[in-house]
């Protein structure tokens, strides 16, 4: 598979964007997802941002018997971080480090530019934030986990070793287990890392109090 070229909703808050924000979907949703979110952010009426939510490729997912829907790598057991697509997240890392290249090439400076990702997404937003060669604004991770724990950080680059991250889960998370995601949180600690761990009493979504603490981030992070 390879998708290095993706296709992109932008929502901009102002004219002449200063910072960027890429912001991925989960699996079977698309670029659509997280569009109304913008408004409810209460970013700085002052400041202007570029918000780009790219689609995920349509691909046929295992565990789903195969049913084709948008996905940035396959799911291959329930067991969500064994029997890994190593190829698909490669690929999906690729594409997305393309998304900021084109931003760059745009006038947005690395350091001004955040990763976001939900589920699937925020897997795709962590692996390419800790390995991109260039210092990011920021990475944020929701109701997600770290692949390749055994592999990491094969690859992880220096550059963003002191990279804020936001990382934030559901303890009824049906679909990715709070376990998942406190282990992930707990390798990136280990590692160094500046985490920012938020656990919320919801399932696998983003409730009203996350999207507060979503905001204040973003607010630090994008001064």
């Amino acid at each position: 598979m390879s998708i290095q070229q993706l296709e992109f909703i932008e929502k901009c808050t102002g004219d002449n964007p200063t910072h960027s924000i890429i912001w991925l979907h989960g699996l079977g949703a698309d670029g659509h997802d997280f569009e109304a979110i913008v408004p409810e952010l209460n970013l700085p009426a002052n400041s202007a941002f570029r918000f780009i939510f790219p689609h995920a490729p349509f691909q046929p997912i295992t565990v789903n018997k195969n049913q084709v829907m948008r996905g940035w790598y396959d799911i291959r057991s329930t067991d969500i971080d064994r029997q890994e697509d190593f190829e698909g997240i490669h690929d999906s890392t690729i594409a997305i480090m393309n998304l900021i290249e084109a931003e760059i090439e745009r006038g947005i400076a690395a350091e001004n530019i955040v990763l976001a990702g939900f589920s699937q997404g925020g897997v795709i937003a962590l692996n390419t934030g800790l390995r991109y060669h260039s210092k990011l604004a920021g990475i944020m991770a929701l109701s997600t986990y770290l692949p390749s724990h055994d592999a990491f950080p094969e690859n992880a680059h220096d550059e963003n070793r002191q990279t804020p991250i936001f990382m934030a889960h559901g303890k009824l998370d049906e679909v990715i287990s709070y376990q998942i995601a406190e282990k992930s949180h707990q390798k990136l600690i280990s590692m160094g890392y500046p985490v920012q761990w938020h656990a919320y009493h919801i399932g696998h979504g983003v409730g009203p109090e996350e999207l507060d603490d979503i905001s204040q981030w973003l607010q630090q992070v994008l001064n």
